[in-house]
């Protein structure tokens, strides 16, 4: 028992490794629980499994290193404010809906999905849409081929999980825009990343989405890259538009009583 506890808890802070650089002393952490990870015999889970395991009593306290390492503001919004731990009947069930959803999102042509884990300690979604296929250079207004996969998106993922909460994030790469200083430019792709996420939010909307189940629109411009900016094939991956799938608060209450 107490090595399929460590194992989880190497899952989980591998995850945001991934995703994020954390502090070097850290590292230390992950690479004892990797070497701990050989010796363990815990099968592989899916999202109810590792739910029901995150939501329990570390759950709270692992969100909390979630929050202090996403930064730049974007951690704070990847979560309901609930100020209380999740146990891990509730962790189950809100796995197991996380779970349908992302298998639903992964239906969806030019979705790239992730099942990561929130400021709670439960499990969520991050759908990835390249901008690319989104919009043309320069610009904020959606394609065609952008609206059908935002349709489809909305109809068959948002609209059928009205009670988890969305966050949504536009990124551009670090390239100069004409004429401009490197200030400028930055200031300019800040911009049109914040005018690209709102043109996917609002089409959402347009699409019957709740603007109670949208919690934030927010351009990052040129930060948080995920590949490098020093080829074409980088500045592609960075043009982005992430949309966050997590646990509402009333999802967490009805689990937390259907648990119960």
């Amino acid at each position: 028992m107490y090595l399929c506890v460590v194992n989880l808890l190497k899952y989980y802070f591998i995850n945001l490794f991934k995703k994020h650089c954390i502090m070097n002393k850290m590292k230390w952490m992950v690479l004892f629980m990797s070497i701990t990870m050989i010796f363990s015999g815990c099968a592989s889970m899916n999202n109810t499994g590792k739910g029901a395991a995150i939501g329990g009593g570390s759950g709270a306290a692992l969100g909390a290193i979630l929050g202090g390492v996403i930064g730049k503001g974007k951690g704070a919004a990847i979560g309901a404010a609930i100020g209380t731990a999740v146990g891990a009947g509730t962790g189950a069930l809100i796995g197991k809906k996380m779970d349908k959803a992302a298998a639903e999102a992964k239906q969806i042509e030019g979705a790239q999905v992730e099942q990561i884990t929130d400021n709670n300690g439960l499990q969520a979604v991050k759908v990835t849409f390249d901008s690319g296929i989104l919009f043309t250079t320069g610009n904020a207004t959606l394609s065609a081929a952008a609206k059908s996969a935002l349709s489809k998106f909305a109809n068959n993922v948002l609209n059928q999980n009205r009670d988890m909460d969305v966050s949504i994030y536009g990124y551009t790469d670090n390239q100069g825009w004409r004429n401009s200083t490197a200030e400028q430019s930055r200031q300019k792709n800040l911009n049109l990343s914040q005018e690209r996420a709102q043109s996917v939010a609002s089409y959402l909307l347009n699409c019957g989405v709740s603007s109670n189940q949208i919690k934030g629109v927010q351009g990052m411009g040129e930060s948080d890259p995920i590949a490098s900016n020093d080829t074409a094939a980088g500045r592609e991956q960075n043009r982005r538009v992430e949309v966050y799938m997590y646990a509402s608060e009333q999802m967490i209450k009805d689990a937390q009583a259907a648990s119960n």
